[in-house]
């Protein structure tokens, strides 16, 4: 299970932000996994790594930037769906499409090729964003393969995606899109500081937005636990381990920054991460 909001923009109002980007990643806490950095085998993208045996080098969530475009992925879980018969990790779905800038890799070919090819894989929602100059508008697509379908979405606007099709959302999704939006059209042209801590408040929302319809056919023993946006299921061990926050401004400077449980205890301590990166005159 996981979330993610944001927006992208590629011409924003001056002192405003290309991308802003707010994403939980839900998993048992014991699953081994890389805190976000510059990836050693490319070290033009940045994200956590999957370290989970048969699953290493994946990821659920990255930014790269090459070729002058930055380059997003994000994947989320369809949850409540069949798992196919020897079903392909799905981690190398995120890396593969940001660590590559070629005409084959770009969000146009790539989630094409993915949709022929995308049933050999768990259920997921991918979410692909690539923000180039400023004279094209950013290109954002979602691609779910139960069942199979690519959609477009639009420039400048805020969207939220979780664990369901994207018009079927769950009811967390749909409450949070609506305060990520209020925070957008406050602070969205505040200091990276204060963004990011409207941001990460959002994150850590521990309210359980219950009933939920669409949850409980998904996740029937689950469910209620699954229904707030920081999840803390304490009887499995799993819930809300990594919180990050991703700006891109105006001047393509990044701000990558995670807050990451370091044990199995939520209410332990938390590794927080901020990476700043200036792409301005990268190529």
């Amino acid at each position: 299970m996981c979330v993610i909001f944001f927006c992208a923009d590629s011409n924003p109002q001056p002192g405003g932000y290309k991308l802003i980007l707010a994403s939980n990643r839900d998993e048992f806490f014991a699953r081994a996994t890389m805190s976000a950095a510059k990836w050693a085998n490319a070290d033009h993208v940045y994200g956590g790594i999957d370290l989970e045996p048969g699953r290493e080098g994946g990821t659920w969530l990255a930014i790269g930037h090459s070729a002058g475009f930055f380059k997003v992925g994000a994947l989320l879980n369809l949850t409540g769906e069949p798992k196919p018969r020897d079903a392909v990790g799905r981690g190398m779905i995120v890396a593969d499409y940001v660590t590559r800038a070629d005409e084959e890799h770009s969000i146009l070919n790539y989630n094409e090729r993915l949709l022929k090819d995308c049933t050999k894989y768990s259920a997921f929602n991918f979410v692909s964003i690539e923000i180039g100059s400023a004279s094209q508008p950013a290109r954002v697509k979602l691609l779910s393969n139960v069942p199979p379908t690519l959609e477009d979405f639009q420039n400048g606007e805020c969207y939220g995606f979780g664990n369901s099709l994207p018009h079927s959302p769950f009811e967390k999704v749909r409450h949070g899109k609506q305060e990520f939006e209020a925070i957008v059209k406050a602070h969205g042209g505040a200091s990276v500081e204060t963004l990011s801590a409207q941001l990460m408040q959002l994150l850590r929302n521990k309210h359980k937005f219950w009933p939920d319809d669409e949850l409980k056919t998904r996740a029937p023993n689950w469910g209620e636990g699954l229904s707030a946006l920081n999840v803390h299921i304490e009887e499995h061990a799993y819930g809300s381990r990594t919180h990050t926050v991703v700006l891109v401004d105006s001047e393509n400077k990044m701000h990558f920054i995670e807050e990451t449980m370091t044990g199995l205890d939520p209410h332990g301590e938390w590794n927080k991460t901020h990476i700043e990166k200036d792409f301005q005159n990268s190529v």
